[in-house]
């Protein structure tokens, strides 16, 4: 089992897939799609971070594949649906740095309501602007936290434990944690938070979700934050509400556009602009978070290659399974469609084999079905087995576990 970690993923992935047995090779950074074309037919199991484009073309070229993984929270780099057709999952770390982030978060709040940014600056140029005019303490402040999942709920514990209000909208009924209170529409946040701190997923639905339209509705004087998806914002639209002070200041961890690397220039109509923080998408990277995601996804990789476990893949049906002694276990993805799951067990009573355990989930569109046999009075080996799973017209992927 070949593995390609790419784009300088923690070595604690590497250590621990070569711990289970499995030949890994790392890259620095992201290839171009001719490039994985072209080396992605060595290896069985690919790892990513965000900076990689898995797009359709790459995926076709290499059905082959067996698991795909990104190292860290967001998917949009991967084309999900394709991988899905191929009979790939793909695995992330959506708790790794929920923790990291959440911290950059508060740093970010305070940081703007006490014009940190600015005064820096200053004072690296020789200037002494001591003065509290526009500085606030963010106790007693009101945060509106827009998608309330792992990352918005541990900046709500935090900035409770700062003396702030908390309030949130989710387009999914959450439990609030502490004192959190929910709000039935965004634009009731919006018109009722200091700070906006988002924490949403790139969908068609959060792009460009906040625009003049929102920043209007905000109050006068009030803060915007972002370590989500550079796409929910309309960049000119928050120019607009920043120059004219509507909007006091705001803390942009992502970008529409990002540099492929640290190699090439940053630009932003941001940039220049009073109270105004830009990070370059570093809101997870901690090397507590980056170590954390590094066992995270890579642990998904073992428990897929080793058991055909896809719990917590982000694009395929969900089967969480162990070890099991004295069986053979044999996955299959497949088209779903009415009388696969027949065709598959009729070949397995020709074959005299004797169902152990048998494991199927399925989504729209395809079916995982993992089988736990007893061959011992079989008329046939796994692999002749297999091969027989491989000959239905249905078939995606077929492989011998153990």
């Amino acid at each position: 089992m070949r593995i390609l970690l790419a784009e300088n993923i923690h070595s604690v992935a590497k250590e621990k897939l070569i711990e289970e047995g499995f030949k890994v090779d790392l890259l620095t950074h992201a290839p171009s799609e001719d490039e994985y074309n072209q080396i992605l037919q060595n290896y069985d199991v690919l790892g990513i971070r965000s900076k990689s484009d898995i797009n359709e073309r790459i995926l076709q070229n290499n059905q082959h594949l067996l698991a795909i993984g990104a190292f860290c929270i967001g998917t949009n780099q991967i084309d999900l649906t394709c991988a899905n057709n191929f009979g790939i999952p793909v695995f992330n770390a959506p708790h790794s740095n929920t923790r990291s982030v959440a911290e950059l978060v508060m740093a970010e709040m305070i940081a703007l309501s006490r014009q940190l940014g600015d005064r820096n600056t200053l004072a690296h140029q020789g200037e002494w602007v001591k003065s509290a005019e526009g500085s606030r303490e963010v106790r007693g402040k009101t945060l509106g936290i827009v998608g309330y999942g792992h990352i918005g709920s541990q900046v709500s514990i935090l900035a409770e434990a700062f003396g702030m209000k908390v309030i949130f909208y989710d387009i999914v009924k959450k439990l609030p944690l502490g004192n959190a209170r929910a709000t039935t529409h965004l634009h009731e946040l919006l018109k009722e938070a200091d700070f906006i701190s988002l924490h949403v997923p790139e969908t068609p639905e959060t792009m460009n979700m906040i625009s003049s339209a929102e920043l209007t509705t905000m109050k006068k004087g009030s803060y915007v934050i972002n370590a989500s998806r550079g796409t929910v914002i309309v960049i000119e639209d928050l120019v607009n509400a920043l120059k004219s002070n509507h909007i006091a200041g705001c803390a942009l961890d992502v970008f529409p556009q990002e540099p492929a690397s640290n190699k090439e220039k940053f630009k932003s109509p941001l940039q220049g602009l009073k109270n105004v923080i830009l990070t370059p998408h570093i809101g997870g990277s901690t090397e507590e978070a980056q170590y954390a995601i590094g066992l995270e996804v890579a642990e998904s990789f073992r428990k897929f290659i080793r058991y055909g476990t896809t719990a917590g893949a982000v694009n395929f049906p969900n089967v969480d399974l162990g070890a099991k002694d004295k069986v053979t276990r044999i996955m299959n993805v497949h088209r779903n469609e009415p009388g696969v799951l027949g065709e598959l067990n009729g070949f397995i009573s020709e074959a005299k084999a004797n169902i152990q355990g048998q494991y199927l989930s399925t989504d729209q569109k395809i079916g995982y079905l993992v089988t736990d046999l007893e061959l011992d009075w079989a008329t046939t080996t796994a692999e002749q087995l297999a091969a027989k799973f491989e000959s239905s017209k249905r078939n995606i992927k077929t492989r011998i576990v153990f």
